[in-house]
């Protein structure tokens, strides 16, 4: 969902843009708030989802497909633009004869993206690493696409908007939007050690939240008001980012993109069931010096040791930094609203009827009068 907001920011004063969402997720509710038009289909996985739930989610994504083909073409775009999502794929059938743009912020590209890279003219990616595998198609290598809202300021700054001490070291802990449920419990147990160290910025997800008053009771009063603990985090995340001297998290792929551009080295944990996408973005920032990765299923025992040795050596910690700044890619998101707009002037795919004039829109998976479509992506 974020690269796609990120790009439709760059695309704002030059595209119509309509952003085609899944019925009931996070976007139905985010998106929106950011002046976008809004539609939502049906729409269900299909990769790992168990042979019980398969049939049922195959016709939620039959009947997306239908919804798709009504919005397309009382839509007309003139663009589609997808970054991941089963949505997306909905609407890239749909859409047959729609210039079409796909992103793939993943070094791996998920199951749907693999459909969608197939249908589009041309394919963004966020690493050289990630170029071989697409064909006749054109392949440029933009970067991952931050959010415009992801300004990086001063550290000391940082902390006094989140109401920290501005000259502790902060860790701050997360497993994504909905959270994740080993690393929350891993942080607990290793929380009174950390903090004798840094403080703590935690977002725990919604699902784990109603634990946190009770983990707060069981620590020293000393260390107390060094835990601070969030459900979620959205227009504060740059400020979490800008204060942290060290993430600890999942490896998806806005790893790949915030942690580089806020120079934030990281412990990393992929998330053991979502495929190979997250270990891989792993690995790649650990090879790039950027980070150390833990596996998930020893994560509760190594975890205070990692984050021990790093804050204990602050020449590797500055180090890892430097690696992740080095990684960043400031310009992502216009490079690939370029790439966008060029798909919308270069008219309808060969053997298919034209759109009307118009932009494309933005999206999870979305279809735009000049713009493109997005198509969210998973943790």
């Amino acid at each position: 969902m974020y690269p796609a907001l990120a790009v439709v920011a760059a695309l704002r004063e030059q595209a119509e843009v309509l952003w085609v969402g899944g019925r009931g997720g996070m976007e139905e509710q985010l998106v929106p708030r950011d002046g976008l038009r809004f539609e939502a289909i049906p729409a269900a996985g299909v990769h790992g989802v168990g042979l019980r739930a398969l049939p049922g989610n195959v016709y939620q994504l039959v009947k997306g497909y239908r919804a798709a083909r009504g919005i397309v073409r009382a839509y007309q775009p003139e663009a589609m633009l997808f970054t991941g999502g089963y949505v997306g794929v909905a609407v890239a059938l749909a859409g047959s004869g729609v210039p079409k743009v796909s992103y793939v912020p993943d070094l791996n590209p998920g199951l749907a993206l693999q459909v969608t890279t197939r249908l589009s003219e041309a394919v963004a990616v966020t690493a050289p690493a990630s170029r071989q595998g697409y064909g006749p198609r054109r392949v440029i290598v933009t970067g991952y696409p931050t959010r415009p809202e992801l300004v990086p300021i001063e550290a000391e700054q940082a902390r006094r908007n989140l109401g920290l001490d501005p000259d502790r070291r902060v860790v701050l802990a997360f497993g994504g939007s909905q959270g994740a449920r080993s690393i929350n419990e891993a942080l607990w147990l290793a929380l009174p050690g950390i903090l004798g160290m840094a403080q703590v910025i935690h977002i725990t997800g919604e699902l784990d939240w109603p634990r946190v008053e009770g983990v707060r009771a069981e620590l020293p009063e000393r260390l107390r008001e060094a835990y601070h603990p969030y459900s979620y985090l959205h227009t504060e995340m740059g400020s979490a980012l800008a204060a942290a001297d060290l993430a600890i998290s999942r490896a998806g792929a806005a790893t790949l993109g915030e942690y580089p551009l806020y120079g934030l080295p990281a412990i990393l944990v992929p998330y053991p069931h979502a495929w190979r996408y997250q270990a891989t973005n792993a690995q790649y920032l650990a090879a790039q010096g950027g980070a150390v990765v833990l596996d998930d299923k020893t994560l509760a025992r190594n975890l205070l040791p990692s984050v021990r040795g790093l804050l204990q050596d602050p020449v590797r910690l500055h180090r890892m930094a430097e690696a992740m700044s080095g990684l960043a890619t400031p310009g992502a998101a216009e490079e690939i609203a370029s790439e966008v707009a060029r798909a919308a002037l270069s008219g309808p795919a060969t053997g298919s009827s034209s759109p009307n004039p118009g932009f494309p829109a933005e999206s999870t998976p979305g279809a735009s009068r000049g713009a493109s479509s997005p198509a969210g992506e998973p943790e």
